[in-house]
């Protein structure tokens, strides 16, 4: 049994909402990471950090879109919640530098940060709005067996 006409639509709207905000968070990301290279431990920058999540954001985006199955809505929506994680953790928190990650402490909000914090927010519930669809999709398709047949069958 497969999903209707009505739920490939849903399907196909909330993954592309996920890429939306994965294309904007990737945006954000290599735009700035020029500006971040002087933020350096020994052997990583901060600009390094950005770029590093630029990829992963375009992979986790394409993912989702070219082939929108459970475990590539997992993916971005682990990309889009690290993300968002971490720009409200070093927005509030003066972490410190951790290991080879720098201290990437920003007490402000500007508008490319703002704007790549709700496109990681929107990504994020996007992504989880995909798995919850795909998994009742993947729960209506199967069939349904009486629990009498799931039992263990009596010994005589």
């Amino acid at each position: 049994m497969n999903a209707g006409p009505g739920r490939a639509v849903v399907r196909t709207i909330i993954a592309l909402m996920a890429a939306a905000g994965l294309g904007v968070d990737a945006y954000v990301h290599f735009d700035l990471a020029d500006t971040y290279d002087v933020i350096r431990t020994s052997t990583l920058s901060q600009g390094d950090l950005f770029r590093a999540e630029g990829v992963a954001a375009v992979l986790a985006g394409l993912a989702v879109v070219v082939r929108p199955r459970r475990y590539t809505a997992a993916f971005a929506f682990l990309v889009a919640a690290s993300a968002l994680a971490a720009v409200l953790v070093y927005r509030y928190v003066n972490v410190g530098p951790l290991g080879p990650i720098p201290s990437m402490y920003e007490p402000v909000w500007y508008p490319q940060k703002t704007q790549a914090t709700w496109a990681e927010a929107m990504a994020t519930l996007a992504a989880t709005a995909t798995i919850v669809v795909l998994h009742l999709e993947r729960r209506k398709s199967r069939p349904r067996q009486p629990y009498a047949s799931l039992a263990p069958a009596a010994s005589n």
